[in-house]
């Protein structure tokens, strides 16, 4: 997975008109979740920008998240793109990970209103969409088939280290009327979280193979 270096401040000033203010100015608002699970009531100290929220109120669980703020400019290349990232947070000097979890846009000036984080680390699985890329020359093709891609990308569980730019598949043995699901997948070290019998990609019968097909059948 590739990186990307992002440079962010902790957020203390919170609500509708601070989140108004800072968008004005360039800025984007950011929730980096993902951090430690801790009991309540908590006498620890959080540092800037933190603060607790209730997980489990029964069994008396919370969990740290960090509010912080980005500049709009510098998550262009990380938001507008089908690459995935390691995200390198810088905080005041402090080194974190995390990659993209959710954006959320403005409904008609499609602006960044929010984003969130998910703190990561080399052995916590973390699920994530991969883009799927597909590779080869599927035997339906040469048949006068055409393949399509049904699904773009594919949600895969594992730690981020072990999670790869791309989810290459070899469709060369795939014949004319034939797909690939979920199920028929299979990559080392990761878990497709996708519905095992979701269409991947597929050779479809266009009207040219359906033809051949029928004067093939009827010369017989």
């Amino acid at each position: 997975m590739k990186t990307f270096q992002l440079s962010a401040k902790p957020r203390t000033a919170l609500g509708k008109k601070a989140t108004k203010a800072l968008r004005n100015e360039g800025l984007i608002p950011v929730v980096l979740n993902g951090g430690s699970i801790i009991d309540l009531p908590y006498t620890g100290t959080l540092r800037e920008g933190e603060k607790i929220v209730t997980i489990d109120e029964a069994r008396g669980k919370g969990l740290i998240t960090t509010d912080l703020v980005v500049a709009n400019d510098a998550v262009r290349k990380l938001v507008y793109t089908p690459d995935i990232f390691a995200i390198e947070l810088d905080i005041d000097g402090e080194k974190r990970t995390a990659i993209l979890k959710d954006i959320q846009f403005h409904p008609v000036k499609d602006t960044i209103l929010h984003i969130d984080l998910l703190e990561v680390n080399e052995t916590k699985p973390v699920v994530i969409e991969v883009p799927v890329k597909l590779e080869g020359h599927a035997e339906g093709v040469k048949a006068g088939g055409k393949l399509t891609l049904s699904m773009k990308k594919m949600k895969v569980r594992a730690p981020y280290t072990a999670i790869p730019e791309r989810l290459v598949i070899n469709v060369d043995n795939l014949g004319l009327g034939k797909s690939l699901q979920v199920g028929d997948i299979h990559f080392e070290g990761l878990e497709l979280v996708n519905a095992k019998n979701a269409v991947v990609c597929a050779v479809q019968l266009t009207r040219a193979a359906r033809g051949a097909a029928a004067a093939a059948a009827a010369a017989k």
